[in-house]
């Protein structure tokens, strides 16, 4: 089986500071690309699918050959557990992939990813971990009518009407985002929620704190 993503800077993108050699190349480097370099994402921990035991696809997923150019925030709508658990988490993404599968009849999860309440992120529809860390395709999802070939989607775990979510939640959820405007060259000004482009009460409250969301995620990013 599978085991998680190790957590690890990546360099992809990284300022470079030239091949001359001495201090006299390092006075080159402006500021600028010092608070570059300095605010670089490390990469989250994100489960992939095998690692949770997910179904396979019941037919092949469609990958686009471009970049996206937003995040979507939704929320599960299920209840909101106690169980913080890695386990939990792991539970989480085989009932929505089931859901998604079973009742819907899409053929894998909807979402990219998913972050559950603990703060544990796992890959959702198969194909989207490795677009995210080569940052330059992704693969269709399901999971907002009309966004589905150009945004990345992520449920947070839990149904947020009327209670904010764990903390653990919300920092795990502007880590995911930051990094995933890092790998894709996303503005954080292109993070959005599910009620934006669709009828639906979806993400809840985390609606009304997107305005948070995205200065938090540009000061993580240095912007």
């Amino acid at each position: 089986m599978s085991v998680p993503l190790p957590r690890r800077a990546v360099l992809r993108g990284a300022v470079l500071l030239g091949a001359a050699a001495g201090a006299g190349a390092l006075t080159q480097v402006g500021a600028g690309d010092a608070r570059a370099a300095a605010a670089r994402v490390d990469q989250p921990t994100i489960a992939n699918c095998a690692t949770w035991a997910a179904r396979p696809p019941s037919s092949p997923v469609s990958v686009v050959q471009s970049r996206p150019n937003k995040i979507i925030i939704h929320h599960t709508a299920f209840p909101n557990t106690t169980d913080y658990s890695l386990a939990q988490a792991y539970r989480n993404s085989r009932d929505i992939q089931n859901l998604h599968m079973d009742s819907n009849g899409w053929l894998d999860s909807g979402q990219h990813f998913t972050n559950s309440r603990g703060g544990y992120l796992t890959e959702g529809r198969h194909g989207s971990l490795y677009g995210l860390l080569h940052g330059q395709s992704m693969v269709q999802g399901a999971h907002c009518v009309g966004q589905n070939s150009q945004a990345i989607g992520i449920e947070n775990d839990g149904i947020y009407l009327d209670v904010q979510p764990p903390q653990a939640l919300w920092d795990s959820l502007v880590w995911f985002c930051a990094f995933t405007c890092q790998q894709y060259g996303i503005a954080p000004t292109e993070i959005y929620g599910h009620k934006d482009f669709n009828s639906t009460q979806c993400p809840g409250l985390l609606h009304d704190r997107l305005p948070e969301l995205r200065r938090t995620v540009a000061a993580r990013l240095g912007a």
